[in-house]
């Protein structure tokens, strides 16, 4: 009956292997796992945050940045790749706590994820609205400057005065298309950003193979600039700093463990969903990353949304003819790709965050409708469209300019809470099956709590405030509805009464 009750991994195997008719459907392998996996990575954070990691900190030592990033995200992705091996249930985090550090740190990270899930796909699906702007700008369209943005905000329009925003409507209607997606069913799902991850990952292939050959090397010297006087102004520093910002870029492979419940082979095929993922999304932020401050001294990209197109458009200055034409072209096919890269990245976060809200209503921590899975789509379709409400109405209506760092705080507390969970899994269970090990533990889980909480100490106070207040909130709706329906506490309540009973006659 302790708030530090934990949930048997019998039971929630036996959880998820019920065929009761409304079970998820298991159709996903690890081609469409690993797909799963770059498509929530790769997204905002290449298209946006690359360029301006590199002008304010790193400079061309940003591919460094990249790989320190990388490093930090696959210490924690082996750990989600133990966890997901050895306990192959949907809920992601908050299933691994639920079943080692107890209930009420269960509810605080599944609560947790809503920053990591609902609102990056909130704050994406504002890029892709300005993306899509962009888009239609280069082809000789426009879209209603009115309806392009959150209210109040001034929006710029070329040859006519400004305009106030009143709407994102384009956000709106991305993220209703999203969730009816999800909402029909988890194979068409994939295939939708199978699709959209061949898109985006070409146009970096095509980005690269192109800029390559228009790289002035002069652009990379020095390669880590001098510090300018403070922690992060460039030098090693600015490195670190810069793997902090850029951090965000890799977000989102810890989406994969939600599907453990629609993989046929989970044990075998959501480590290698998880940790390949990682590793191709990693090998093209550091080549991509080289091209573009190989093509323009990587100052001249400082506060531009689109660091790649200003890559492209100052390698097309100093090009001629049919090389300036190819430079041309690639704009347009970047953001194309950048739509596509966005479009992905909501499609996996939302799916993630509606089976976690799932997970969480299967314990009676959430109410019982949140639970509910279509009879026909199999998917839990109540959850997915009350996300996606959510989503529209934050994208359409909030601008959202904090919600990168409160995504990311989120994320990394996540990711030390499973790396801690792993630590206790091997002390309470050192016999469970283990198809995936983490090596040198606890060195490695270890680890990544530090790398992690150094990530973390190094954003804003008024982050941590809004991530304090978040908490706050959540252990309020703990207190008032998730401990007094909680299935764990009723079924040792009911025991309890039951042995007092016996022990009475």
């Amino acid at each position: 009956m302790s708030i530090f009750a934990t949930k048997s991994i019998e039971t929630l195997k036996a959880e998820a292997q019920a065929t009761d008719g409304h079970a998820l459907k298991r159709v996903l392998g690890r081609g469409d796992l690993i797909a799963l996996g770059i498509g929530a990575v790769i997204g905002a954070g290449i298209f946006v945050l690359t360029g301006q990691a590199a002008a304010a900190y790193a400079g061309p030592a940003i591919v460094l940045s990249m790989a320190v990033a990388g490093v930090a995200s696959a210490l924690a992705g082996l750990c989600y790749a133990e966890f997901a091996s050895a306990v192959p249930v949907s809920g992601s985090a908050y299933t691994y706590a639920y079943a080692t550090l107890g209930e009420l740190a269960a509810w605080l990270i599944g609560w947790d994820l809503v920053l990591e899930y609902a609102l990056s796909a909130s704050t994406v699906a504002v890029s892709w609205s300005g993306h899509l702007s962009a888009f239609l700008s280069q082809v000789g369209l426009s879209f209603p400057a009115a309806l392009s943005a959150a209210p109040g905000t001034v929006v710029s329009v070329a040859g006519s005065p400004d305009v106030t925003a009143v709407f994102n409507l384009p956000a709106v209607l991305i993220t209703a298309g999203v969730t009816t997606l999800l909402v029909i069913g988890i194979r068409e799902s994939a295939a939708m950003n199978a699709a959209m991850v061949l898109l985006k990952s070409a146009v970096i292939v095509v980005v690269i193979a192109a800029g390559v050959f228009f790289i002035q090397p002069a652009n990379w010297h020095p390669f880590i600039p001098a510090n300018g006087g403070h922690f992060g102004e460039f030098g090693w520093s600015g490195v670190m700093r810069g793997a902090a910002v850029i951090f965000f870029a890799f977000i989102g492979f810890d989406a994969v463990s939600t599907v453990a419940q629609e993989s046929r082979n989970p044990q075998r095929d959501m480590p290698i969903g998880i940790l390949g993922s990682l590793a191709i999304c990693t090998v093209l932020y550091m080549l991509v990353s080289g091209v573009m401050v190989g093509l323009v001294p990587y100052r001249q990209m400082l506060g531009s949304p689109a660091p790649m197109v200003v890559a492209l458009d100052y390698a097309a200055s100093r090009a001629s003819g049919s090389s300036h034409l190819m430079l041309s072209a690639l704009k347009v096919l970047v953001e194309l790709g950048a739509l596509a890269g966005l479009t992905s990245v909501m499609l996996v976060t939302m799916l993630g965050q509606a089976r976690i809200f799932q997970a969480m209503a299967r314990d009676g921590l959430l109410p019982p409708w949140a639970a509910r899975i279509h009879e026909r789509w199999r998917t839990p379709h109540i959850t997915t469209i009350v996300t996606g409400c959510a989503v529209a109405l934050a994208a359409g209506f909030t601008s959202v300019s904090v919600l990168g760092q409160l995504v990311s705080i989120g994320t990394l507390f996540a990711f030390v809470v499973v790396a801690l969970a792993v630590l206790f899994l091997r002390a309470r269970a050192p016999d469970l099956p283990r198809p995936f090990r983490v090596p040198l533990v606890p060195f490695v889980p270890v680890l990544a709590v530090v790398v992690c909480l150094l990530l973390m100490a190094s954003l804003p106070q008024a982050t941590w405030e809004r991530l304090v207040i978040w908490m706050i909130l959540g252990l309020v709706i703990y207190i008032a509805y998730g401990r007094r329906h909680s299935r764990v506490r009723t079924m040792a309540r009911e025991q309890h009464t039951l042995v007092l009973e016996e022990r009475t006659s």
